[in-house]
């Protein structure tokens, strides 16, 4: 099995031993993403912005994976608040519309109570 590592530089990924990305052979497992934005090292307040913010981590770990959100296949959503689902929706369908992966949403309890919403995703590498 053919295996990469790929990291986003994160002190988080180094203080807890995770990568961002696991490509192992053609499938790519990404590790839930949050709203964080590395390059301001700051998280909006608001869950549509973080979501817009998540999407756009996953998409820079898939390009170092060699493989884009239309190879997503499957996706986790992971909310402190579920009733804050729904404000996710036209962000979701701004990058899923015609992806339409599976997917789960669960409820829990995130890391930091400024992160309202982690992504999580699987694609397979054309």
């Amino acid at each position: 099995m053919d295996k990469k590592l790929i990291s986003t530089g994160s002190i988080f990924e180094k203080e807890v031993a995770f990568s961002r990305a696991v490509v192992a052979d053609k499938t790519i497992y990404v590790s839930g993403c949050t709203g964080y934005n590395y390059t301001t090292t700051t998280i909006a307040d608001d869950i549509a912005e973080q979501t817009e913010q998540t999407f756009k981590n996953i998409e820079y770990a898939l390009q170092q994976a060699g493989a884009s959100l239309k190879d997503v296949v499957r996706v986790h959503y992971i909310l402190a608040d579920p009733d804050e689902f729904e404000k996710c929706w036209p962000v979701i369908r701004k990058y899923f519309d015609d992806i339409r992966p599976a997917c789960t949403v669960f409820c829990a309890r995130l890391t930091s109570e400024k992160i309202r919403i982690e992504i999580e995703v699987t694609a397979v590498r054309p």
